[in-house]
């Protein structure tokens, strides 16, 4: 489907698309495009110098041309919109029709309708998920499965705050002036253009999560969208409201500066503490072996280097009137009731640590984990919606911790943990590729975050030849053996042997391969993609 105007629609035309793809909202995005376009492009460039620097043996501190930003006690952020003041349960997951409903009715406070990781970025996703968030506000879901089991939104649904892609992602189904369009402006405009007005007329508004900042320019950037389009839209200045993802290392360090770029519209910051992790590893991959990580399984918040992080992130948001939201709890409901006690044991702990700990609220992958983590902060919490009054005076980080990966324990992987890394590379790939973004692996919803760190370690382990606690190697030989018989076994468990062949070329071309790989959904895998797709 083409547009008579800058804009080319690439993607198939499905029923309803048009309501989404109007001649008006693809105006508006042009219109995006022609104010931000270049300054995403040098915000990216500078991605590309910082990570030269990092891999060549830079470190990271803290700016000290922005010190009297992090000095000042006196600026605030603009704080939580209608409908965000109780944040202590949220919930992820893709806008996907039925996800929609359950997440909404879920009992958590807040849905995170999620562009970003949890959606595999095909057109009929996105423009799809577009629909439903329109239909949801608009009470128009009422779904019936073939076996009578009927999806509608219940009388007290959870606020939508809507996740657009990262800034380095691409829309290549639509094309502005003959480029690819920014997948972020994309998920942004659209929403805003169709919901926003419709949010703001039942109470509520404009809401979004910021993913993959990794500095406070971008976060800058950010803010002047939200000024241009609430300007373009005849939306009140200040109505939009953000909850940036601390979700990079590098972005840790500047925790203030980023709230501070964005206090006209900033509600809070988030412990995304997958990509975290992801981002310490890509960012100090040839640093040696003194940053190689152990098994991804061992990676939790005591560690002394994450819990350096989310007390700084507690300190900094309630400094500044700013929700502290924490990580997510990847764990799905068991059918084994042990193995489901064992699984909720953990996430229960790990809640009460976040709400012990001054945290607002916290994450759930599951509708399943929403009454534990409900018990974890209604503990703490009582009748209070947020815990701002603990300012965490008692916490001083020093760039040091932040970057101590040398206190981890235990400190080196195992054999099982490269064969898991394998397994669970290899079957989400199988899935993102057939059109899922949130897939349930070994008992976790794996989304792009999660998979990124197993890809990633699997490439740190085999690039530094690391010896396992079992003895062995971390050798390429010895991955390409583990996919091989990764392979067979799903082959076995009747997967698409034209999906997992795509698959299996991804992982072995990246985690195989000279440089550390990059993001998925970008170059190789957005190809992947976009062929596969079309080829359907």
């Amino acid at each position: 489907m083409s547009q008579p105007t800058r804009t080319e629609v690439l993607g198939e035309h499905e029923d309803r698309f048009d309501e989404i793809l109007t001649p008006e909202a693809l105006a508006f995005l042009a219109r995006l495009h022609d104010e931000f376009a270049d300054r995403r492009t040098g915000l990216l460039a500078e991605r590309r110098r910082r990570a030269a620097a990092l891999a060549a043996g830079g470190t990271l501190d803290f700016l000290p041309q922005t010190r009297a930003v992090r000095e000042d006690t006196t600026w605030r952020v603009a704080g939580a919109g209608p409908g965000l003041a109780d944040r202590r349960v949220e919930i992820t997951g893709p806008p996907e029709r039925r996800m929609t409903v359950n997440a909404l009715n879920s009992g958590a406070k807040v849905w995170l309708a999620d562009f970003e990781d949890a959606t595999a970025p095909t057109w009929h996703n996105l423009v799809s998920g577009q629909l439903n968030l329109i239909d949801a506000i608009e009470r128009r879901i009422d779904d019936t499965t073939p076996g009578g089991k009927r999806y509608r939104i219940g009388d007290d649904p959870a606020t939508i705050v809507v996740r657009p892609r990262g800034w380095h992602l691409d829309e290549a189904h639509l094309l502005i002036d003959g480029r690819p369009a920014i997948g972020a402006l994309v998920d942004f405009g659209l929403y805003l253009f169709h919901c926003g007005r419709r949010q703001i007329e039942r109470g509520s508004g404009p809401y979004f999560y910021l993913p993959k900042l990794e500095n406070h320019l971008e976060a800058r950037l950010w803010n002047d969208v939200f000024t241009f389009a609430q300007r373009e839209l005849g939306i009140p200045y200040g109505t939009v409201r953000a909850t940036v993802l601390i979700e990079t290392i590098t972005a840790a360090f500047e925790m203030d500066e980023i709230l501070h770029e964005l206090r006209d519209h900033a509600a809070g910051l988030n412990a995304g503490r997958w990509d975290y992790l992801f981002s310490l590893i890509k960012n100090f991959a040839h640093h040696g072996p003194r940053y190689v990580l152990p098994d991804r399984a061992t990676l939790t918040m005591t560690q002394p280097f994450m819990r350096a992080y989310t007390d700084l992130l507690v300190r900094t948001c309630h400094r500044r009137g700013a929700h502290a939201i924490g990580g997510m709890a990847a764990a799905v409901p068991q059918r084994d009731p042990a193995a489901n006690e064992a699984a909720l044991t953990k996430v229960r702990a790990d809640k009460e640590r976040e709400a012990g700990d001054g945290f607002d609220g916290s994450w759930v992958a599951h509708p399943g984990l929403v009454a534990t983590c409900h018990t974890a902060f209604d503990a703490v919490l009582g009748d209070r919606p947020h815990q701002l009054d603990r300012t965490r005076e008692d916490v001083d980080v020093t760039a040091a911790d932040l970057l101590a990966v040398h206190r981890l324990s235990p400190g080196l992987p195992t054999d099982h943990g490269l064969r898991s890394n394998v397994a669970v590379a290899l079957r989400y790939l199988t899935a993102w590729l057939g059109g899922a973004g949130a897939v349930a692996v070994f008992g976790l919803m794996e989304d792009v975050a999660t998979a990124e760190i197993a890809r990633c370690q699997i490439w740190q382990w085999q690039h530094h030849c690391t010896r396992l606690t079992g003895g062995s190697l971390a050798t390429p030989d010895l991955v390409r053996r583990l996919i091989d018989r990764e392979r067979a076994a799903l082959l076995g468990e009747g997967v698409d042997p034209e999906l997992l062949d795509h698959a299996v070329r991804i992982l072995e071309e990246t985690a195989l391969g000279d440089e550390l790989p990059a993001f998925l959904t970008t170059e190789a895998y957005a190809r992947h993609l976009v062929r596969d797709r079309a080829a359907a």
